[in-house]
């Protein structure tokens, strides 16, 4: 039985009723308090309601999401998250800013739909209904679409998505032979697990988790091992991003059983890391070392893009796990390989979102290891991005970097870093520049070169 949590329990009964005067505040008022806060500060509606309150109150749920604990301080009139009984799992930074990707800004009332549509259409996709078509055109444009993400506006992608699932479900009520029809759920699959990554990257990993189930129906019907196991990774990066490390490590450990081509080393390396998050040092020791011998290929029916894991995209997770080691010389060499090998690569063959968040880690790692300026000039080309490209995990791990900053002060370059990244998250309108003290990132890039030309020398 988890333990329950007595601080928040008291800090909401003690906190008198908007309601009733005379009366603490229910939990079904609490939740209802907190929502139209959010609403008010972001216009995003969030579905909180008293059965989660009732979840938080016993333990079951120790570390809410960002926008919930913020909404929860405010309500409760506290400072910090410990005041009410939560505290980060480990590996997590407990100072990521509570914001939502400018991405997402408009677009949630599409992502709740979307995924109500993927809900409805999971009795179709467990029936054994048939269509005509030769799904050529479907494949070609699921694979558009997988290798432009991160570089084509994501609404147009998205609606993309959304229309290749449905035509294949129109097309399946029609006539066909089974192995057109194999074809017809092998396509649909596809489609909702796009729309199920998208809905992560903008900040609704639940709502992913209704796409995954139907895409999961969608493999079952096609007999299709490689959509089984992206599936299972998108499943788990769902998880991951709502902190549940311990789900996470099940789905990519399960997916494991029928992976083939690149999604076999992308899920070993994404459970080392849920693992190594969870605590369990041991196994994600066993699950690193696994990803780190494999030898995959690409296989003829991995889309490419968002669904192919390449040694680079591997390495970037290689670095969360020893960064939740707490190795950080290995997290910055692996990092550091990562980035060179993306840089070596194609533009047109790049992940570009994998190669942000390996950034990312490089910067981590430097900032550990104290060297403020290499974390610097890491940063600044994810700096760069445009708004359209700023998804949620990318801000989020942003958040983080800036946390790992409270080491080194206030020093004109330290402002300058938590000044960019406010700039990056809360106003995407700007250019990315900083004023403090005159001080610009081609400052910080001219010194951090200078130094190096020094080490050089020497």
């Amino acid at each position: 039985m988890p333990e329950p949590n007595d601080l928040l329990r008291t800090a909401r009964e003690h906190t008198p009723s908007r309601r009733a005067p005379g009366e603490h505040m229910s939990r079904g008022e609490l939740a209802d308090a907190i929502c139209a806060w959010l609403w008010d500060t972001t216009e995003i509606k969030y579905e909180l309601d008293g059965h989660y309150i009732a979840k938080l109150e016993r333990g079951a749920v120790r570390w809410p999401g960002a926008a919930y604990r913020s909404g929860l301080r405010h309500v409760l009139n506290v400072a910090f998250d410990n005041e009410l009984g939560f505290f980060p799992p480990s590996g997590l930074s407990a100072t990521e800013p509570d914001l939502a990707p400018p991405s997402m800004i408009g677009h949630d009332d599409d992502l709740i739909d979307a995924g109500d549509e993927s809900i409805t259409l999971l009795s179709f996709a467990e029936q054994s209904n048939v269509g005509e078509l030769t799904v050529e055109q479907l494949q070609a444009d699921i694979e558009r679409i997988t290798q432009s993400y991160l570089r084509t506006p994501t609404r147009q992608l998205f609606a993309t998505s959304r229309a290749i699932r449905d035509r294949a479900f129109g097309l399946l009520a029609g006539n066909q032979s089974p192995r057109q029809s194999r074809d017809l759920y092998s396509a649909a699959g596809w489609a909702i697990t796009l729309l199920a990554w998208m809905s992560v990257d903008l900040g609704r990993p639940d709502i992913a988790e209704s796409h995954t189930r139907t895409a999961w129906a969608c493999a079952e019907a096609a007999d299709h091992d490689v959509l089984r196991g992206w599936i299972r990774a998108t499943q788990h990066t769902a998880a991951f991003w709502q902190d549940d490390f311990a789900r996470a490590a099940e789905y990519a450990e399960d997916g494991l059983r029928y992976a083939a081509g690149t999604a076999r080393l992308f899920l070993a390396s994404a459970a080392s890391v849920d693992l190594a998050r969870a605590g369990r040092t041991n196994k994600a020791r066993e699950l690193l070392e696994m990803a780190q011998t494999l030898t995959v290929r690409q296989a003829g029916s991995e889309p490419g893009g968002i669904f192919v894991c390449t040694p680079e995209r591997a390495g970037g997770l290689w670095t969360d796990t020893y960064l939740a080691f707490g190795e950080a010389h290995q997290t910055a060499e692996h990092a550091d390989h990562s980035v060179a090998l993306f840089e070596a690569a194609p533009y047109a063959l790049r992940n570009v979102g994998s190669e942000r968040m390996a950034r990312l880690q490089q910067a981590k790692a430097r900032l550990i290891l104290g060297e403020l300026d290499g974390a610097l000039e890491a940063v600044e080309p994810v700096l760069d991005t445009q708004p359209e490209y700023r998804v949620r995990p990318l801000i989020q791990r942003l958040a983080e970097v800036a946390a790992l900053t409270a080491p080194f002060g206030r020093s004109a370059k330290t402002r300058l870093l938590r000044d960019r990244v406010v700039e990056f998250t809360q106003r995407p309108d700007l250019t990315a520049r900083s004023t403090t003290n005159g001080f610009t990132a081609a400052d910080a890039r001219r010194i951090y070169t200078a130094r190096r030309m020094r080490e050089d020398q020497t």
